[in-house]
């Protein structure tokens, strides 16, 4: 009993004394392992991953790539300072690569380490489709998803040790780690997840439309996304990202609000 007690004040006392705040929400966030760990290893592990597979400079859309990143940060960067974030940024260190793969995808690691696959590119289908799926990889790493998701793991470990140094019974042990397995991924992690999903979403859209892109893009992009998958997709309560139709919609209804933000910035035209 000494021993439970003891695990569960030590995991209130981590879960106080471990928080970050998201800079566009307010909200405290875990924050189990600090950036000054995770951004190093980020960095190492994305300069392996160049090293193994094939990025793609000096063309068009490599240029393109790199075009749409810079302005992008310079968005958020601009839309930190205006809200009492300066210096928010210091440690990252943005890099944006295409390449060379038929996968349909991108994604950018903490710290602000961005891959675009070549494969993602028709269904962008230009600069402006680009933009979109920019400002919702920058919005993950400025929001400190990875941070978050890491945290939520090691959390979700902590009490399942905890559960197995607690119950002796190794019938009822059994039965813990069946149910909590399946519970705590189908009715934690995974909503987590799309939490996190719709949110890049939401600070994406903002970002976009401060450098200037035009933010309907953004559901006509997604549109394009569902015709690509061919309705290939486990529902939404088993999924880590939102449904297509609930993403467009989303999408369809923050637009406005994304115009509004950038006119803030002086910005009343789009590409």
């Amino acid at each position: 009993m000494k021993l439970k007690k003891t695990i569960i004040i030590f995991g209130i006392a981590l879960l106080i004394f471990s928080c970050a705040e998201n800079p566009f929400t307010g909200k405290k966030t875990m924050a189990l392992v600090p950036n000054s760990q995770l951004f190093p290893t980020a960095f190492a592990q994305y300069d392996q991953f160049l090293n193994e597979n094939k990025v793609v400079t000096g063309t068009k859309d490599a240029d393109m790539i790199k075009r749409v990143g810079q302005r992008i940060a310079v968005a958020a960067e601009r839309w930190l300072n205006a809200n009492g974030h300066q210096g928010y940024l210091k440690d990252y260190k943005w890099e944006y690569n295409l390449v060379d793969d038929k996968t349909v995808n991108a994604w950018c690691m903490p710290g602000g380490k961005i891959v675009f696959y070549t494969g993602i590119l028709p269904i962008a289908k230009g600069e402006t489709g680009v933009a979109a799926i920019m400002g919702h990889e920058v919005a993950h790493a400025l929001a400190n998803h990875g941070q978050q998701r890491m945290s939520a793991a090691y959390l979700q470990q902590g009490v399942a040790l905890a559960g197995n140094i607690a119950i002796k019974d190794e019938q009822s042990r059994n039965a813990f780690n069946q149910y909590y397995g399946i519970g705590s991924q189908v009715g934690v992690m995974l909503p987590f997840s799309r939490a996190h999903e719709t949110e890049a979403d939401k600070i994406g859209l903002y970002l976009m439309a401060v450098a200037g892109y035009n933010p309907d893009e953004a559901a006509e992009l997604w549109k394009r996304m569902k015709a690509n998958s061919g309705g290939q997709a486990p529902p939404e309560i088993l999924s880590t990202h939102p449904s297509n139709d609930s993403r467009i919609a989303n999408l369809k209804a923050l637009a406005p609000q994304a115009k509004a933000e950038a006119k803030k910035f002086g910005v009343t035209s789009f590409r």
